[in-house]
């Protein structure tokens, strides 16, 4: 049921358009209109002074000004009701409303003011329901908390129903990746957007070894029967190394959508330290993966998330006591050999390894002929045959990433305004200055080396001091900005 005046297109996916009216007040039987009500009142006597468990008080208030309503509480912050497309919201006494202001920067427009609620009473429509939904906010400690009190004329139900809609719209991904850090999951749509650019003809390695690796992982989904027939646990690790620039992350991006396309969730981990410590972020993401499997999990520079503090901890849960039933885990490093032997040589863990080397005489060449495909509607770029082997002759050693590099500069010089050369003299120039800094690079690696080894982690001293617990809600909020962009510049709510 929407309220008068509401439209169901003028919802966004994250945030409500809300509107004030003078037809209603918090209460029962409303309050005077130019005094405060006995819950506001009540509520900031409380939070003013000093305060223990102000649920508890502000629950029994709640109760006493609406005898005949049900009662339900969350300080769940996935329930975001303010937020949910399925609803409208509207304050009942916009007087007692109380917010913070947020601006919000957003690309290439004048961004946004949006209002953080600390004290609200609001009117909530949702199918053929109305709810009276106070939602207040406090400090404790290092810790924001947000309660929500739902009160309906009638049971229970509704109010729980409610918040059931809130919680799976919250935990659906609507062209979005899970991605955790900062101690939990969130949905992130950015790094959906770049794992749909990943192709794999764009992945300019042999279509040998490219065919061998999403064979690899297709094939995992596809053998749950086979491994219970086995009496095998359905469970694979994969390793993929090899030193920087050969095409490891595009493969990693490709492999993402290839799964995602199945209906198989890719689970993406930035980081193991957070306010709950590496420990406890460990088990929150094998928690979730075992919840979403069959699902990947994947471990971007391994030999970076895996230190001397966590590293058995994080075997355990590879090793799957408490099952890992579904889950396929691909770990990236640049750095093969600082991996511990526990992850680098036991295949129960990791028994699947694939070397991204830097590219031999074939793979120079077909990356030449990738590019000189891509120009070929370019007159202005002369690119034959010759200069295809030409390329791979003179760049041993490179990576692909040099590769691209020596490319992508010579057509910024190529199309710059004081440029007088052709292209191919502009590319092989390219190649020789690439080819100085990989020698120079070369000649101070063993310097480089040492240096790591004195300066590198302390495993010998104590732990380094945890980091604040996130405001989930900031992180929320900054997860919806997309879809705030969209909006003009009408009043936001938010929690």
């Amino acid at each position: 049921m929407l309220l008068s005046g509401q439209h169901e297109n003028d919802l966004s996916d994250a945030f409500v358009n809300v509107t004030f009216s003078d037809r209603d007040e918090c209460g029962p039987a409303g309050g005077d209109k130019g005094g405060d009500t006995k819950e506001f009142a009540s509520w900031m006597h409380n939070s003013t002074a000093r305060h223990h468990q102000p649920v508890l008080f502000f629950a029994n208030l709640l109760r006493k000004a609406y005898p005949k309503h049900s009662l339900v509480m969350s300080q769940d912050y996935r329930l975001n009701i303010l937020g949910f497309p399925g609803a409208v919201s509207m304050p009942l006494k916009p007087d007692e409303l109380i917010t913070n202001i947020n601006f919000y920067p957003i690309v290439r427009t004048p961004g946004l003011l949006l209002d953080g609620v600390e004290y609200g009473c609001f009117r909530t429509a949702w199918e053929t329901y109305e709810f009276t939904v106070y939602i207040v906010k406090w400090r404790e400690g290092y810790f924001i908390m947000n309660q929500n009190f739902i009160l309906f004329d009638g049971p229970e139900a509704p109010a729980r129903a409610l918040l059931h809609a809130v919680g799976s719209w919250a935990t659906e991904l609507n062209e979005e990746i899970w991605v955790f850090e900062n101690g939990f999951w969130s949905k992130n749509h950015k790094l959906w957007t770049e794992v749909q650019k990943a192709n794999w003809d764009d992945v300019i390695l042999k279509q040998s070894f490219k065919d061998t690796v999403r064979k690899d992982v297709t094939s995992f989904f596809d053998s749950e029967e086979m491994y219970k027939k086995l009496a095998i646990p359905w469970k694979r690790g994969i390793i993929m190394y090899g030193p920087p620039g050969n095409g490891k992350t595009i493969s990693l991006k490709a492999v993402m959508k290839d799964v995602g396309a199945r209906g198989y969730s890719p689970l993406y981990v930035k980081s193991f330290v957070s306010w709950r410590g590496e420990e406890g972020s460990m088990a929150e993401v094998f928690g979730w993966a075992r919840q979403m499997a069959p699902c990947v999990i994947i471990l971007e520079d391994l030999d970076s998330l895996i230190n001397d503090r966590n590293r058995s901890f994080f075997l355990n849960q590879l090793d799957g006591i408490e099952g890992n039933e579904g889950l396929l885990i691909i770990g990236t490093t640049n750095h093969f050999d600082r991996l511990d032997p526990g992850l680098s040589e036991r295949p129960s863990r990791f028994d699947r390894k694939y070397e991204f080397k830097d590219p031999d005489h074939d793979e120079r060449e077909l990356y030449a002929r990738y590019w000189q495909k891509k120009l070929e509607d370019n007159k202005d770029i002369d690119f034959p045959d010759s200069l295809v082997t030409e390329v791979a002759d003179s760049t041993n050693g490179f990576s692909f990433a040099y590769l691209k590099e020596a490319f992508v500069s010579s057509l910024v010089i190529f199309v710059s305004d004081d440029n007088k050369d052709d292209f191919p003299t502009i590319l092989k120039t390219s190649i020789k200055t690439l080819k100085k800094q990989i020698d120079t690079s070369a000649s101070t690696r063993w310097f480089s080396s040492e240096r790591r080894g004195i300066a590198g982690n302390n495993t010998t001293g104590g732990m380094a001091p945890l980091p604040p617990k996130p405001d989930q809600n900031e992180l929320l909020r900054q997860a919806s900005l997309q879809t705030v962009s969209e909006f003009g510049p009408a009043r936001i709510f938010m929690l």
